[in-house]
């Protein structure tokens, strides 16, 4: 008897790019990072607020520091407020990782130590998830910038301009926190279209900024509302806060933050993004169902909750048959070799599981695929145990096409996909890309991902589609 079997996957080349933190605790920053690595992992920083700002950032993912010597760094007696940051660089420069890190600050003294640096007694400091053009900050002078980040060029438009005048002014996408020794609260502010994600949240009495809920419920906290488009919220260093609504919201949510980007047991704007996936992947069972497929499987992790829904809607049976050895997400790899070494050395066939593969067919579904490695090294994989056929699916629709207004698509808005990227998709039919990916090729439809979201709750006019043929969410 030949058997198919269904694979749901990610792609590699995807890759957000970061997480902001705002706690009144060292402990407390530091868990906050730990449980949104996924979002960020070139690079981490920290800044200590108190009568001076003092800011610490280094090379590689948040456990690279002990929390024991930061607490030396960073005495709990000197400072009330701390930032936290995660990193994944979609502006500056990938060869100056620990320069371009976040906080970028202004002022203050620079120790460099190799792989890590001190910056002391600062002026102000920002962290930033999002991504804007430098060269719409009017009336900032370039020439005092050190980096190529828009962060820092954000930094140095507030301190001209103030926080009110950036929020009416600046069209971009983002979600940052501003510490200014000239006043005594921390500025948190996110676009009026809600593009980056965002949560205010209680801790030990205490309010708090993370990216993400799941950095509140894992660390014994609670969320109360998600960061409002178009508002700034002021932090008092005593935990209390005051929100000011500057401009009305246009919401233009990141679909992609549900579809891969989030934590699985993120609640996102009210739906919880397990809940998401599985609608997706029922959705995608519906417009795609081979009659020859009998097992469904994932390419850990992300795709899980989209598998275990796709195997339900068409009662095929649901079969697990890779693992990873580390849980890093390879796209976060700071170079083309780091990415195809974290997938060749970290994705694997879990032992034994060549005779239940043998003669059978796979359907491979990602998430998204933008270059394709990630799926090509499954690929390989699998045929290697004896898999006789195997298809693609994904539950995001070709990502980088040429719209129909003749415009390259890819992101602007905070992921690192510019439309100048080598996408897959763009130029070809799917029946090209199959021939190149060495196996059929499908992709839920545009309008079919909409209904899904909507089936969830969220509004389509509310989504930015930018990078699957929509509309820019700016103009």
């Amino acid at each position: 008897m030949v058997y198919c079997l269904v694979l749901i996957s990610m792609d590699e080349a995807i890759s957000d790019k970061c997480a902001i933190v705002v706690a009144h605790t060292l402990h407390d920053v530091y868990g906050f990072m730990k449980d949104l690595q996924h979002r960020g992992r070139e690079a981490a920083g920290i800044a200590a607020i108190g009568d001076t700002i003092d800011v610490l950032k280094w090379i590689g993912p948040v456990s690279y520091f002990d929390l024991e010597d930061l607490h030396k760094i960073f005495p709990g007696s000197a400072y009330h407020t701390f930032l936290g940051h995660l990193r994944y660089a979609t502006k500056g420069r990938k060869e100056h990782l620990l320069q371009d890190a976040h906080p970028h600050a202004i002022g203050g003294e620079f120790l460099e130590r190799g792989d890590h640096l001190l910056i002391r007694d600062c002026q102000a400091v920002i962290v930033h998830n999002g991504q804007v053009n430098v060269p719409d900050l009017e009336g900032i002078v370039t020439e005092k910038l050190t980096t190529d980040c828009d962060s820092e060029a954000l930094l140095h438009y507030y301190m001209l301009k103030g926080e009110r005048q950036m929020m009416q002014n600046i069209t971009g996408a983002y979600t940052l926190a501003i510490a200014d020794t000239r006043k005594k609260d921390v500025i948190v502010m996110r676009d009026r279209t809600g593009i980056k994600p965002g949560v205010l949240g209680f801790k030990d009495g205490r309010c708090g900024v993370a990216s993400e809920d799941v950095a509140f419920r894992k660390n014994g906290g609670k969320v109360i509302e998600n960061l409002q488009p178009g508002a700034i919220y002021y932090l008092g260093h005593n935990g209390e806060y005051t929100k000011e609504v500057i401009i009305k919201e246009k919401l233009r949510q990141c679909f992609f933050e549900w579809n891969y980007i989030t934590d699985a047991e993120t609640v996102l704007n009210r739906v919880p993004v397990k809940d998401m996936r599985e609608i997706l992947g029922e959705t995608l069972a519906e417009e795609f169902h081979p009659d020859d497929v009998d097992i469904v499987t994932f390419l850990p992790r992300c795709p899980e909750a989209a598998a275990r829904a796709y195997a339900r809607t068409t009662s095929i049976p649901f079969l697990p048959v890779f693992y990873k050895v580390r849980a890093e997400r390879s796209f976060m790899g700071s170079t083309e070799t780091e990415r195809k070494d974290s997938i060749n050395f970290n994705l694997h066939l879990l032992p034994g599981y060549e005779s239940r593969l043998r003669d059978k067919t796979i359907v491979l579904m990602d998430d998204s695929t933008i270059r394709g490695n990630n799926c090509t090294r499954a690929r390989d994989v699998l045929l290697q145990a004896g898999v006789q056929k195997i298809y693609h699916l994904n539950y995001t629709p070709p990502i980088g096409i040429i719209g129909a207004d003749g415009i390259a698509r890819g992101c602007e808005f905070g992921v690192d996909m510019p439309p100048t990227d080598t996408f897959i998709a763009r130029g070809r039919t799917r029946e090209e890309i199959s021939a190149i990916l060495k196996m059929e090729v499908h992709y839920i439809s545009a309008e079919g991902m909409l209904r899904s979201f909507e089936k969830a709750g969220i509004a389509r006019s509310s989504l930015c589609t930018y990078c699957i043929g929509g509309n820019h969410p700016f103009r």
